[in-house]
């Protein structure tokens, strides 16, 4: 597909959003035998989902990974939802940190400053591709160059990884995948993120083979869509989004968060969570992380 398909299907009216949706979740269904489940975080974009599969399959299971980075509202609001199984991840959120080091900027940016922060033989070629785009052959590309902008963080006083994702989330779902022989429908849309919208041209909506087997049935939908979706079968929502928070993820990411505007995610965890914030700011240590970029976390009068 190219992004004109995907505005095309964008810019479709809800009821033959679902219907495409439907045709998908069923078709995934087929290819996997029914060894299938809603990857559930609670939020409102997998609520949608949740409701939607099970519209169709009843009896699907729902799994959620609790990391304890989720909102105490989501966490009650799973805990409401029928038949979901829960897991837990092997680490937490400080040794994560304190083995790997903290989620800033996105996970490609930390990816890349984990690498050339931990010098070895076996990634010097990466390195020096991320920093002057010269490639192993010696062709020059500028598509992974770290930024100039993020390039002082190489010498940071403290460690940055993207590897939290994997270690509280993706790692206990492969872990259930290949207990269960089960594969996930996952609540993710293209109007997310460009990396997302770049894999969803990519692949589509079902991915059957290779290593990473799952379905995003929504990638074609819009936030609009799922709060119009909720609207229409009157469905339960965690109550985090009467309170003016929109993104529900690990509260305690900093990814993205230096391209807030205010009030950032902090300033309103300070608002909504005065606890959660003197925790994750004052005793994990963001305060030095996000005063070394420049991120205001306090700010009172926005």
């Amino acid at each position: 597909m190219n992004r004109g398909d995907l505005l095309q299907k964008q810019l479709l009216p809800l009821s033959s959003k679902i219907e495409m949706s439907k045709r998908r979740i069923r078709e995934f269904y087929n290819e996997m035998d029914g060894g299938v489940y809603v990857a559930f975080s609670g939020g409102k974009d997998s609520t949608v989902l949740l409701h939607l599969v099970r519209s169709i399959y009843p009896d699907i299971p729902a799994v959620f990974v609790d990391t304890g980075l989720e909102y105490p509202e989501i966490r009650e609001f799973v805990k409401k939802t029928k038949s979901v199984t829960w897991l837990k991840p092997k680490m937490n959120f400080r040794q994560v940190i304190d083995k790997y080091g903290f989620p800033i900027v996105s996970k490609r940016v930390a990816y890349q400053l984990r690498q050339l922060r931990n010098p070895r033989e076996s990634n010097k070629a990466t390195r020096r591709f991320y920093l002057t785009g010269i490639k192993k052959d010696g062709s020059y590309s500028s598509k992974f160059l770290l930024p100039k902008k993020w390039k002082y963080l190489i010498d940071a006083p403290f460690k940055i990884s993207e590897q939290c994702c994997y270690e509280m989330k993706k790692k206990p779902f492969k872990e259930y995948n290949k207990i269960n022989n089960s594969k996930p429908y996952i609540g993710i849309m293209a109007e997310d993120s460009s990396n997302r919208r770049a894999l969803y041209l990519k692949r589509g909506c079902n991915v059957i083979d290779g290593a990473n087997i799952h379905s995003w049935p929504l990638s074609f939908w819009l936030q609009k869509d799922i709060w119009d979706y909720i609207k229409k079968y009157n469905l339960d929502y965690s109550s985090i989004y009467d309170k003016g928070v929109d993104n529900t993820g690990c509260i305690f990411c900093m990814f993205g968060v230096h391209l807030e505007s205010e009030p950032n995610r902090f300033q309103c965890l300070k608002r909504t969570h005065p606890k959660l914030w003197d925790y994750c700011i004052n005793k994990l240590g963001l305060k030095e992380v996000l005063e070394y970029i420049g991120v205001d976390y306090e700010n009172e009068n926005v």
